[in-house]
C-alpha cells in the first residue's frame, strides 16, 4: 500500500507528520498539489496534478523505499513603457514524498500531459512461503 513518508516538505521548510492513513486530515491542500493513487492489479498508478508546470519544471526521486515529486517554476515578466515601470515575479515550489515499499524500483516509469504528472509502480511478486512441519528431537 502507498502511504505519504512521514515527512513532507514544503518550499524550504520540514514538518514532521504522522499519517494513519493515505487519506487521513494530515495533508494541507494549500501547500501540496493534489493526487490520487489507483490499485491497477499488477501496478499502483499515481497521478499527481500540476497544472502551468512545464516537464522540464518537474523532477522525480527515488531513495530506497522514498518516491519524491519536485515541481518549481519561476516567472518573471516586465514591462515598460514611458515612465511606468512593471516588474512581477512569481515563484512555485511543491515537494511530495511517497513511502512504497514492494515496488519493482527498476520499472517505474512517468509521464506529464495536460497538467497531469502519472507514474506507473509497478508491484514486486510477493512470496508465498509454504508452511512447515518441524520435528521434534
Amino acid at each position: 500500500m502507498l502511504r505519504p513518508a512521514l515527512f513532507e516538505t514544503t518550499g524550504p521548510l520540514f514538518f514532521d507528520r504522522v499519517f494513519h492513513d493515505f487519506f487521513g486530515n494530515g495533508f494541507n491542500q494549500f501547500d501540496n498539489f493534489n493526487t490520487d493513487v489507483i490499485d491497477k492489479g499488477d501496478s499502483y498508478l499515481l497521478e499527481a496534478e500540476l497544472p502551468g508546470f512545464q516537464k522540464e519544471d518537474i523532477r522525480i526521486d527515488l531513495d530506497k523505499d522514498t518516491l519524491t515529486i519536485t515541481a518549481a517554476h519561476n516567472e518573471e515578466k516586465r514591462e515598460k513603457k514611458d515612465n511606468y515601470v512593471r516588474q512581477e515575479r512569481r515563484y512555485s515550489s511543491y515537494c511530495r514524498s511517497f513511502h512504497i515499499p514492494g515496488i519493482k524500483k527498476e520499472n517505474i516509469s512517468a509521464e506529464y500531459n495536460n497538467g497531469v504528472l502519472g507514474i506507473t509502480l509497478p508491484k514486486e511478486q510477493a512470496v508465498i512461503e509454504e508452511a512447515k512441519r518441524i520435528e521434534i528431537q
